[in-house]
């Protein structure tokens, strides 16, 4: 099928098949073809074209229109960074939830710092039938020791990790509140609240606060929440018991964390 359009393009521009050919340093008779027998470009020869004449690629060449990636559906708002996120939002989701609450983490401090309130609001999760699960950082791994490097700050993701147990003391001895640590690689915090999650992205080398933040809720068509649910649960199928006692056991060093 011939493609008119471009002809009535190539006119109106005031050009011709050879200036045309010359611009885009293809033979006139490559034009003639895209024009006589319909015959698709390659799209930098699309968008090249495009410009000369002054339109638009996908109305020269309707059926090579790029198909537009629908939104992800269970995707509420993406954060470009997890200080951008409104700080209230964390405790309003953790308040609301009554059947489920999955956090993992190094040390998520930031929940803690200023929030005395982080154990409590936990139990009362509790209280309203959530089942809690939390995966924090063992801060004796490699993985998180390499963090610290990489964020160069040190052994500060290890303390910061001793002073995120000792905010939670006493958590892991409530009945549906399990407690474990993890020496995976956080490719991504999670914090799952029922049906809405925050997933913080890390990036090599920056700190958790300067990277993005996925708020997600679940939803029919979605996939996201999903898969950041299984890999919360590869992590936790790893994980092992971690006494928020620890803080403190290891102060005196009196504790050795296998």
């Amino acid at each position: 099928m011939p493609n008119d359009r471009l002809r009535t393009a190539i006119e109106a521009a005031g050009l011709t098949t050879d200036a045309v050919a010359m611009q885009l340093d293809v033979d006139a008779k490559t034009v003639e073809r895209w024009i006589a027998t319909g015959r698709l470009p390659y799209p930098r020869h699309r968008v090249a074209f495009a410009r000369l004449v002054g339109s638009d690629a996908g109305q020269l060449w309707p059926s090579a229109r790029e198909v537009t990636a629908p939104a992800a559906a269970d995707l509420v708002r993406l954060y470009p960074s997890r200080g951008s996120v409104p700080t209230h939002l964390w405790f309003e989701l953790l308040e609301a939830s009554n059947r489920s609450v999955d956090l993992l983490f190094y040390s998520a401090l930031f929940l803690s710092d200023g929030h005395a309130e982080l154990a409590d609001a936990i139990r009362r999760a509790e209280t309203r039938g959530a089942r809690v699960r939390i995966l924090v950082g063992n801060p004796r791994s490699a993985a998180v020791i390499a963090r610290g490097r990489e964020e160069g700050i040190g052994h500060d993701v290890a303390s910061r990790v001793r002073m995120t147990l000792h905010y939670l003391d006493g958590v892991d001895q409530v009945d549906g509140v399990q407690l474990r640590g993890h020496s995976t690689t956080l490719y991504n915090s999670i914090y799952r609240f029922d049906d809405d999650m925050l997933v913080n992205a890390h990036t090599y080398g920056a700190a958790a606060v300067e990277s993005p933040v996925l708020h997600l809720r679940r939803a029919p068509r979605g996939r996201l929440f999903d898969h950041y649910m299984k890999s919360f649960e590869r992590v936790w199928a790893v994980s092992a018991p971690i006494p928020t006692a620890l803080a403190r056991e290891e102060t005196n060093g009196s504790h050795r964390l296998s």
